[in-house]
């Protein structure tokens, strides 16, 4: 450990622990990108959180949050120190009255379902899966499916911040607002959120049923009955079978009935599916016959299926397998814009460029399927929106995914034609990019076309609570102007406050997982000679190691 580290650490409380480890490899789930911090740790309490928070400005050090990291995004990739939460996970309060639930930030998804459900409670809404913690839920703008839901984080009702000062801070759409609309999508760079209070309802189970459709009937559906008909819609758009899976659901008291066996939900089926994904690594052509093939043998072979059904309890139904490893390129846009976005993208991937009017060549682009269409709509919500919402402000959203599989963790060779195409196309309607996703921006300036004021708004509110910039880590920099004039932070002393870490390229690793990528980064952290250390701090050193 860094001799300014022990140095400063034993200025601190001693009785309050510092649970911190050097020598960690931080990937991301999809092993999409790995890190190495110089320390990585996990606090148990408020008091170990403000602590790190301390040392790390004394020190100069930034720090970067993490949950699960379920982002295939390089965002929680730091040299600088990386702070888990999965140990600061209680539940703190549910009161039986209102249905408000206090819960440490830090808590899973699916721990949290399994601690309401003995409430007889549950989340209103969920998106595709249950491993995120409740704060990354919060920073990135998770979302499910449903007409009648926005972002998950609407149920908040008030947030706890320690901030760069090390200070813990309550915010509500009645106290310290600014702070609140912030910190509902925050990127982790307002500060470590610790506690979140939210609305739970009772428990439900919901009757689902889904269906394979020709796309001309669910695009002829679009505006007459698809999304509004259930409270809960997704659809799994089939690109080269020009046709796609509606599941559809609503509460229900009907008795529990398991779903039946699927394809690729049985072992074989997984195999079988990871295998041909692989196969088309070598063998692109191959995609549109696996299209068929697999989702055949899940769904039926003709135009149109016998649906499907079940009833599962709500906090099960909603999700689903992500399956394997995966990039995910995922974009906002009203609701009204899908049948042309889907339209022209159909047209880009069979080779029509004259309808799609992308100007990309399609020769060798072979793609995955499905592209995930889910829905959201925000006009509802009665409390303060985050800044950086991206769902439409006036108007329902559609979030229009396309999902690139990673076979054995190796990259697919259509993936940066494919996604130069699409995020093109993205943005030639008005697109936004969901924040925790595999995204390109065109410089850090784009983000303040697509945001404006709000944006803003948000780095007043970012800088006035961390003006130093202890929690921007690499992605913020690379993504975000940090400062609401649109100029990086000028630091004139770097002995005072140097760049913490730098990314200074990007390299396969080499050790057995595929085409992922190590960020390296760079530190220039001010250095103590051991001729300045006491005996007592020489001692701490090499124990340290």
């Amino acid at each position: 450990m860094d001799p300014i580290i022990l140095r400063e650490l034993s200025q601190l409380d001693p009785t309050v622990p510092f649970r911190a480890f050097p020598g960690y490899l931080h990937s991301t789930w999809a092993k999409t990108f790995f890190s190495r911090p110089e320390l990585y740790i996990r606090p148990q309490s408020v008091a170990e959180i403000q602590k790190v928070v301390t040392l790390a400005r004394r020190c100069r050090r930034r720090i970067v949050t993490v949950g699960s990291a379920h982002s295939p995004s390089d965002l929680t990739c730091t040299s600088a120190w990386l702070v888990n939460l999965d140990d600061f996970n209680r539940v703190l309060d549910v009161s039986p009255d209102t249905g408000v639930v206090t819960v440490e930030a830090g808590i899973r998804l699916k721990d949290l379902g399994d601690e309401l459900e003995r409430h007889g409670r549950t989340l209103s809404n969920l998106g595709s899966i249950d491993s995120q913690s409740m704060a990354g839920v919060i920073a990135t703008g998770t979302h499910g499916s449903s007409m009648q839901h926005g972002l998950l984080s609407e149920c908040i009702q008030s947030l706890g911040i320690v901030l760069a000062n090390g200070k813990l801070v309550h915010c509500s759409a009645t106290s310290n607002q600014p702070l609140f609309r912030a910190a509902l999508v925050s990127l982790g760079a307002l500060g470590i959120i610790v506690e979140a209070a939210f609305t739970t309802e009772k428990a439900f189970k919901i009757a689902w049923r889904q269906a394979k459709q020709p796309l001309s009937k669910v695009l002829h559906n679009w505006d007459s009955g698809l999304w509004t008909s259930h409270e809960f819609v997704r659809v799994w758009w089939l690109p080269y079978e020009k046709s796609a899976i509606v599941w559809q659901a609503d509460k229900t008291d009907l008795p529990l009935r398991d779903p039946p066996k699927t394809f690729y939900g049985e072992w074989l089926g997984y195999h079988i599916y990871h295998n041909l994904l692989a196969l088309s690594n070598y063998f692109p052509r191959v995609l549109p016959w696996v299209e068929w093939l697999v989702f055949g043998m899940q769904y039926g072979f003709g135009a149109e299926s016998k649906p499907t059904e079940a009833v599962e309890k709500g906090r099960k139904g909603l999700l689903m397998n992500c399956l394997y490893s995966q990039f995910v390129n995922e974009w906002a846009l009203p609701l009204e814009k899908g049948p042309e976005a889907i339209t022209r993208l159909s047209a880009w991937i069979h080779g029509d460029q004259e309808t799609s009017r992308i100007p990309f060549p399609t020769k060798g682009v072979w793609i995955h399927c499905p592209v995930e269409v889910r829905v959201a709509n925000s006009t509802l919500n009665k409390n303060p929106r985050p800044y950086l919402d991206p769902t439409c402000r006036d108007s329902p959203t559609l979030y229009l995914n396309a999902t690139l599989y990673r076979p054995y963790l190796r990259d697919p060779p259509a993936k940066e034609r494919y996604y130069e195409a699409f995020e093109w196309l993205m943005r030639d309607m008005g697109a936004r990019p969901h924040w925790a996703k595999n995204f390109n921006l065109k410089g850090c300036h784009e983000l303040q076309k697509m945001y404006g004021e709000d944006l803003e708004d948000w780095l007043k509110v970012r800088k006035m609570v961390d003006a130093d910039g202890v929690f921007l880590g690499e992605w913020h920099r690379r993504n975000l102007p940090l400062s609401p004039d649109g100029n990086e932070p000028v630091q004139t002393n770097e002995d005072v406050l140097p760049l913490l870490e730098r990314e200074q390229c990007r390299r396969k690793m080499d050790r057995g997982v595929g085409d992922g990528l190590e960020w390296v980064g760079e530190r220039r952290w001010p250095r103590m000679q051991a001729s300045s250390l006491s005996d007592a701090e020489k001692e701490k050193l090499e124990l340290a190691g």
